[in-house]
């Protein structure tokens, strides 16, 4: 009898397998099960939803020398500098703007963020649209997630967050295409950013970063103000260096570390009224043959956090002025 009932409860316990990738070039890894089963448990995934993305990813390894050699870093602010702000870009970022005229003038008034900044990031990242990024987000991240050490903790957050991402939002994860880093849509959000700053602006229900530029640009406006934005203040200023001046004992930076006083002191003045205690940050960026230096102001170094470079930023806010310029001669 004992043996009967043994045999009836043997015959009754769930078997429990191992879990395995079948398939694609992350099959038998163990750290990647291990993802798995955590996503699985403390999400709505199940695990066989993740096994079957898993086991198609193809490794991506020709991201690495892009990760490892951004244009922030190997370029000169001449060299960079040169990449966006070209007449035709410009020129592109006016039709935009008149095309999205009412739209933008509406999420400006709202946001407090200014039209021609919102042109110049979507014509930074994406050249308005038209180059939103080829590489399978899903792969990227995987990719960078388990093979990419220098920077797998931060890619591999950020593969979680795309996970969720997708679940939220409806998203065909192994159909996104973005970034070689996993930027997506029109504004190139992170997964992360996407989840956090991207904003229903049309409110259809649907928060969408590749097709609505109602919530493409509340997005991007949302980016800023999230992280202190402030209305109607000024971006950047550049500076004059006196003869006689102590600069080189200044250390350049975005962050608004120094009062306009200090930087007075060091021999630097400005055509543009500044008040002694106006935070600011020193900007330098490298021409040709001589340093040149900028006033960075808080709305600077918001832009930084978009991309934290100096270089980025002064980009995008030469490109918006360029582009504010022509948008104003048309209206």
């Amino acid at each position: 009898m004992k043996k009967i009932l043994f045999i009836i409860l043997l015959l009754m316990t769930p078997v429990v397998s191992a879990l395995e990738i079948p398939g694609g070039d992350y099959r038998d890894r163990d750290d990647v099960v291990a993802f798995v089963k955590r996503i699985a448990a403390e999400t709505s995934y199940s695990e066989q939803e993740l096994v079957d993305l898993f086991a198609q990813v193809n490794k991506q390894s020709h991201l690495f020398e892009k990760l490892d050699r951004p244009a922030e870093k190997e370029l000169e602010w001449y060299q960079y500098r040169r990449i966006f702000i070209k007449d035709k870009r410009i020129d592109q970022g006016v039709k935009f703007w008149l095309e999205h005229r009412e739209l933008l003038a509406e999420v400006s008034e709202k946001m407090g963020v200014p039209a021609e900044i919102i042109v110049a990031i979507i014509g930074v990242e994406t050249f308005y649209g038209i180059y939103k990024g080829k590489d399978p987000v899903f792969d990227s991240l995987v990719t960078l997630a388990f093979d990419y050490p220098r920077r797998a903790p931060f890619f591999k957050r950020e593969l979680e967050e795309f996970l969720l991402l997708s679940k939220e939002q409806g998203f065909d994860a192994r159909a996104l295409r973005g970034s070689y880093a996993g930027a997506m849509g029109m504004p190139q959000f992170i997964a992360s950013s996407y989840r956090n700053y991207a904003i229903d602006f049309d409110e259809d229900g649907q928060t969408n970063l590749f097709d609505s530029i109602p919530d493409i640009a509340g997005s991007v406006a949302n980016y800023f103000v999230k992280h202190g934005w402030q209305r109607d203040g000024r971006v950047a200023r550049p500076l004059v260096v006196s003869e006689n001046n102590t600069v080189d004992r200044l250390k350049p930076g975005v962050k608004t570390d120094y009062k306009w006083a200090q930087l007075q002191q060091s021999g630097l003045t400005s055509q543009f009224d500044i008040t002694e205690e106006t935070p600011v940050a020193l900007v330098k960026l490298q021409q040709k043959d001589h340093p040149e230096y900028w006033a960075g102001f808080q709305n600077f170094y918001v832009i930084t956090r978009y991309n934290h470079s100096e270089l980025y930023a002064m980009a995008v806010y030469q490109l918006a002025k360029l582009i504010s310029r022509e948008f104003k001669k048309l209206i």
